[in-house]
């Protein structure tokens, strides 16, 4: 067989878990068509002595729903060796949507999503109603990675019942209307459904997302449209904690389970500091769900949030801090945060168990001030060292100095290495919740997969490097029924990434970008050691830079 690409000695890592093995892989048409040893020519060979080719990696949980409109090579995903996105998850997305709806569809995504509502306005391009018309929409685009679509519940009951979405259950004939819709979308190739249970997940006017109001009716009626069909998925946000599901959240999810006879995977199970026992106490509850098809879904890096010094909520558990938000005008705060008192308050609250502690944890991700950019980027604990004072003092004094405009980052979970050992290693997680395409201008952790292969397959030695290939590859192409990749086998799909084992991760420290529509910042994480991606037979990426090849698909169920 004529060959347009040869790659030639090999570390194939193919994704099934098998041991790694040199072989050389034979590409034509897009396809696979051979691996092992391999004679005759290529139109180009690829010498990938001393790295490792492995499927590309599949991320299972993201929201490029809109990016894809201005960004069709769906950064910073592409940069790290991921050839496939599933969109659509947390039950919010842009479609169906009427255009007298549009800015409701917008303004769920820039309170679920954290995107905001100028970028939206100026780079969604809105040629499509229905959910097959959007998916058409991408597939005109060209995209650089191949884009798998979720069916989330909002849009579609935004769709049927308009604003009394946000309000109430459906009717029967709602009901109907609305499971037919999604019934349109699974045959157009949607890979099924998602939705949310989180109290965190408001949407337009401050009003629960629309998806949070259906009734058991409704979710029966909805699990059944997958039934009927014998294919599709479920993605439900339904720790109302992180990590901990009460009894009423195991009960609806064995209810879907038995009305879908599909799986579903559910977020988030992250390790806690201050619940450690809540992770390991909810996969023990679900333990008899997984067997029936229940996939938990995990970040296997370090979790952050934001903290804004005028409203700084991620320190409101602490007792000393209630008195920031009795007044909160800035000369009030200001007043509080150089009291000694206070301080010393703090000091006490911080010696309780399961505060964080740790000032290694804490970043300071912006100020206003150019006299203090340079401290942009290191942690609380580097600056405390480098002006020789303590974390308390060195996190208040900068705040003041930069007029209370700064804002931190606090890694809050999946911070204990056994701990995450123990859940990386149980093989019913689903590694993915990335969230690429979300949190745009604060975090990025959507290179998960080169931190995977950086730090818990070399640095920790936690996964074999099999293993951690196969969870992001053949393990999340089986969970949503992606039959043509995940695995480099004859006649499947040639997406393919090729590695280096020793160089291999994710770049460091998040770094700012203002390449959103109208200029707007965001924050990307490079990677290292990924030497070339192929996506469809084309190479996307190579040398560390995007070659311009638009060779993605919409995938279809």
């Amino acid at each position: 067989m004529a060959l347009d690409i040869l790659i030639e000695n090999g570390i194939v890592v193919d994704g099934t878990g098998a041991p790694a093995k040199q072989a050389s892989i034979g590409i034509a048409q897009g396809k696979i068509a051979e691996v092992g040893n391999i004679s005759g020519t290529a139109k180009r060979t690829i010498d990938a002595g001393g790295l490792v080719v492995a499927p590309g990696f599949i991320d299972p949980h993201t929201h490029y729903d809109a990016q894809i409109c201005w960004d069709g090579a769906t950064t910073p995903s592409s940069w790290h060796g991921v050839t496939s996105v599933v969109m659509g998850n947390c039950g919010v997305g842009i479609a169906p949507c009427r255009p007298e709806a549009r800015e409701i569809a917008m303004r769920d995504l820039v309170n679920v999503e954290a995107i905001p509502f100028e970028v939206l306005d100026a780079g969604i391009t809105w040629d499509w109603e229905t959910f097959p018309q959007y998916m058409d929409a991408a597939a005109r685009r060209k995209p650089s990675l191949n884009l798998a679509f979720l069916a989330p519940l909002t849009p579609f009951r935004h769709y049927v019942m308009n604003e009394d979405s946000l309000e109430r259950s459906a009717t029967a004939e709602e009901t109907a209307k609305i499971k037919a819709l999604l019934g349109e979308a699974i045959d157009a190739g949607a890979f099924g459904f998602s939705s949310t249970l989180l109290n965190q997940h408001m949407g337009y006017g401050g009003r629960p997302l629309a998806c949070r109001n259906a009734s058991r009716e409704e979710i029966k009626a909805y699990c059944n449209a997958l039934r009927e069909r014998g294919k599709g998925s479920i993605e439900y946000a339904m720790t109302r904690q992180i990590a901990v599901m009460e009894e009423p959240e195991v009960e609806l999810l064995g209810f879907m389970l038995e009305e879908s006879r599909r799986p579903v995977t559910f977020i988030a199970m992250f390790d806690r500091d201050d619940l450690p026992e809540a992770a390991r106490e909810t996969l023990r509850k679900v333990r008899p769900l997984i067997a029936k098809g229940a996939r938990p879904q995990t970040s296997p890096l370090p979790l952050t949030r934001e903290v804004n010094m005028r409203n700084p909520f991620g320190f409101a558990g602490f007792p000393s801090w209630k008195r920031l938000f009795v007044d909160k005008s800035k000369e009030a705060q200001a007043a509080v945060y150089r009291d000694v008192n206070f301080r010393n308050q703090f000091r006490e609250d911080l010696k309780r168990p399961a505060s964080f502690g740790n000032w290694a944890r804490i970043t300071l991700h912006e100020v206003k001030s150019a006299h203090l950019k340079k401290y942009e980027g290191k942690t609380v604990a580097e600056i405390a060292a480098e002006q020789g004072k303590d974390g308390v003092d060195a996190l208040l004094d900068i705040t003041l100095e930069d007029d209370l405009e700064n804002e931190f980052t606090i890694q809050s979970y999946n911070n204990r290495v056994d701990r995450m050992a123990e859940i990386l290693n149980d093989r019913s997680v689903l590694l993915g919740l990335g969230d690429g395409g979300a949190h745009l201008d604060m975090l990025c952790d959507s290179g998960y997969p080169t931190y995977v292969l950086g730090m818990w397959v070399r640095e920790r030695k936690v996964l074999t490097l099999e293993e951690a290939v196969r969870r992001m590859t053949s393990d999340p192409a089986d969970f949503f029924g992606i039959k043509d990749r995940g695995r480099l086998k004859p006649g499947l799909a040639a997406d393919v990434v090729i590695f280096s084992e020793k160089e291999i991760g994710s770049g460091g420290r998040p770094e700012r970008l203002y390449d959103l529509p109208g200029g707007a910042k965001r924050m990307v994480m490079r990677s290292r050691g990924v030497e070339m991606t192929l996506v469809n037979g084309a190479v996307t990426w190579e040398k560390g830079a995007l070659t311009g090849a638009a060779a993605g698909k919409v995938l279809r169920s």
